[in-house]
């Protein structure tokens, strides 16, 4: 059975500089926004080839800052089949106000960016009560939020998940887990435990695939341990491309095979249906 796939992580970037300036978050352009870029155009042509059939397009902060327009200005365009996941600044007096802004500019989601490539911070502002409004919002619209953290912190993901338990929060790069150890990944306990959490999400990504098919015994038990711990339906695929270089076919394909000893119904939901769950626009 091929289920269907759903990449909740792809990134776009234009080629018009003017329409579309650089302004990087902290002032620094990822190496991959300016070496591999893809544009919106691109992105389709890929996605038809890899047989991916929709997508929740993520903001690239290491290109534009908090300009959400190009991902905007392409969802428009096939909204049936994308929708986009936007950041800003949440401790910002505005902050209501500009997502107001966005949420009118089809912005399905928000993602909440603390570091990655180019700077990395210790993310105590997720937890500041200035933001909090924003997650109430995000609770009465049932919008999703995606962490990008390292496992420092994943304690303040559980403070959020317990404060708001009616926003689904999905965890970039499944958390960036830590599997030297191997089976039964002992390293990973504090990721374990946010499975309490029944709106916590993990987004597993070609960052995922290299980390465990590089650990003792591979890449299966891993997926087959968060199957168990987590359930298949709080997991989803995101190919993070072209930060995680392709072609986005070549991703697909590195997913299938770590995702082999799952079954039918399991591989299913991590593929598309738990991506449904977390951008409802997208289950039309």
């Amino acid at each position: 059975m091929t289920p269907e796939i759903i990449d909740i992580h792809p990134h776009i970037i234009s080629t018009d500089l003017v329409r579309y300036p650089i302004a990087p978050q902290h002032g620094h352009r990822s190496k991959w926004s300016a070496t591999r870029p893809i544009t919106f155009e691109q992105l389709i042509a890929e996605m038809d080839e890899a047989g991916v059939s929709k997508a929740a397009i993520v903001h690239s902060s290491t290109t534009y800052g908090t300009n959400n327009s190009y991902v905007a200005d392409s969802v428009a365009q096939l909204p049936y089949r994308f929708t986009g996941v936007y950041s800003f600044d949440l401790l910002a007096p505005d902050a209501l106000t500009t997502f107001d802004y966005w949420l009118a500019r089809g912005m399905g989601g928000i993602r909440l960016f603390t570091g990655g490539a180019t700077h990395q911070s210790d993310g105590s502002w997720l937890v500041n009560p200035v933001t909090f409004p924003i997650w109430q919002r995000c609770a009465a619209l049932a919008m999703t939020m995606a962490v990008q953290t390292t496992p420092d912190g994943l304690s303040m993901v559980a403070e959020l998940a317990g404060r708001f338990p009616a926003v689904k929060i999905v965890l970039d790069h499944c958390g960036r887990p830590n599997l030297e150890d191997g089976p039964p990944y002992a390293n990973c306990a504090g990721l374990f435990a946010l499975a309490k959490y029944d709106n916590v999400y993990m987004k597993i990504t070609p960052r995922t695939f290299d980390l465990a098919q590089a650990a003792p015994r591979g890449a299966e038990p891993f997926f087959a341990k968060l199957v168990e711990v987590f359930g298949a339906d709080h997991l989803a695929f995101g190919s993070n491309y072209p930060a995680s270089a392709g072609p986005l076919k070549n991703l697909v394909e590195q997913g299938t095979a770590c995702f082999a000893a799952l079954g039918d119904e399991e591989r299913a939901w991590v593929w598309g249906r738990t991506a449904k769950a977390l951008y409802p626009m997208l289950a039309g």
